[in-house]
């Protein structure tokens, strides 16, 4: 097998990466997706990640693929593994740089090493191989593989990578029928609760709507831009911009044909807020959101609400609606785990690792199930599928 790395995605077939990228769950694994982060100025060297993606190639075809960045630092990736970093520093050893295969800035489960179908335990043992070949000749103390597939996290923690569990949330439509069908699974208040804070959009004439991004104005795309800049700016240190302006206003047709817009707009034209969707199949994952105003209930509508209706309409099996608030846990979004997998070339510190994981495992999956138990449905039968 011929490996070969590649500085870019600008220099990879993307009919070829594409056609191994048909298999996975969600458009961040896409050519586009991930050459655009690029070509954005997002995902480049000067903010901490240098492309070093792989492709395995036998017969002069492409067998396999995989997004992989050095990263001189952790942001960006939401595994925070900054502890590991000051363990690292107090044993007189630097952390950085480490080796990460993602799609970035993007928390959600998307990463699997893409292979030609029916081939996935042959290649995958190759492959880490290789990679740790790659990372001890150029003095790369750390691998790690973040937001993993299911079944990639069982393939990969069998080859001998620690699994790191992380909590996540996700909404399943139980073959719904109607928001009304959805509703009819909480418990009186919230149903109240909810039918409340939908119809406050109707007391302050706002309407909201979804749209496919290629259908939209082109000017949803700077408006995008400025609402995702706005709503990191009011988060300061603890904000999460790692996209550039040009990642939304400069976005080519064919990423914006995975993405759609949910508009909130008054009597203008002008959306007073937005969020923006990805979706493959029956998938869609809620990324980004922002507004020019604060406005009552705006955000559970934007947010939560509409893409739900919109994914019962359109049959859509799973929405993720992205990390953080616990607002989502009394709107029907279940707690569960992510994984990011994990495996240091330093003997002691796998060794620790090792010695730790097992109870950082435990505890979050404690946290992860108390949440989900505070989802306010009447029954706890809801259908989680994994």
């Amino acid at each position: 097998m011929d490996y070969r790395w590649h500085q870019s995605m600008a220099y990879i077939d993307a009919s070829e990466w594409n056609r191994l990228a048909e298999t996975a769950s969600t458009p961040l694994m896409s050519h586009e997706w991930l050459r655009h982060l690029e070509d954005s100025g997002s995902i480049v060297p000067g903010a901490g990640w240098t492309p070093s993606h792989l492709t395995v190639h036998e017969g002069g075809d492409m067998v396999a693929a995989l997004p992989l960045y050095v990263r001189t630092n952790s942001w960006g990736e939401f595994v925070f593994d900054f502890a590991f970093a000051e363990v690292a520093g107090e044993l007189g050893m630097s952390y950085y740089p480490k080796m990460v295969g993602m799609s970035p800035a993007s928390p959600s489960p998307a990463f699997r090493i893409l292979t030609v179908p029916g081939r996935e335990d042959e290649l995958a043992e190759p492959i880490l191989k290789a990679i740790e070949q790659f990372c001890r000749e150029n003095e790369i103390r750390v691998l790690q593989f973040n937001f993993v597939e299911p079944e990639w996290r069982d393939r990969l923690a069998g080859l001998g990578m620690t699994t790191w569990e992380h909590h996540g949330y996700e909404w399943y439509n139980e073959s719904f029928e109607s928001f009304d069908d959805y509703l009819a699974r909480f418990r009186k208040n919230q149903r109240r609760n909810i039918r409340r804070e939908r119809a406050s959009m109707e007391e302050q004439g706002i309407d909201i709507r979804v749209i496919h991004a290629p259908d939209a104005p082109r000017w949803y795309f700077d408006r995008m831009a400025d609402y995702y800049l706005r709503t990191n700016e009011q988060f300061g240190p603890y904000a999460a911009q790692f996209l550039t302006r040009e990642f939304f206003t400069d976005m080519p047709a064919d990423v914006a044909q995975h993405a759609w817009f949910v508009a909130a707009t008054t009597e203008d034209e002008d959306p007073l807020a937005l969020a923006f969707l990805v979706r493959k199949g029956d998938r869609v994952l809620g990324r980004y959101w922002g507004t020019r105003r604060d406005a009552r209930d705006l955000h559970f509508n934007v947010c939560y609400y509409a893409p739900i209706e919109w994914a019962i309409a359109e049959g859509i099996r799973v929405f993720d609606p992205g990390m953080g608030s616990q607002h989502k846990v009394r709107r029907g979004f279940r707690s569960i785990s992510t994984y990011s997998l994990h495996r240091f070339f330093d003997r002691h510190m796998q060794a620790i690792l090792e010695a730790n994981m097992d109870r950082i495992n435990s505890y979050e999956r404690v946290q992860i199930a108390m949440l989900d138990d505070a989802v306010p449905y009447k029954d706890r039968a809801g259908h989680m599928p994994r």
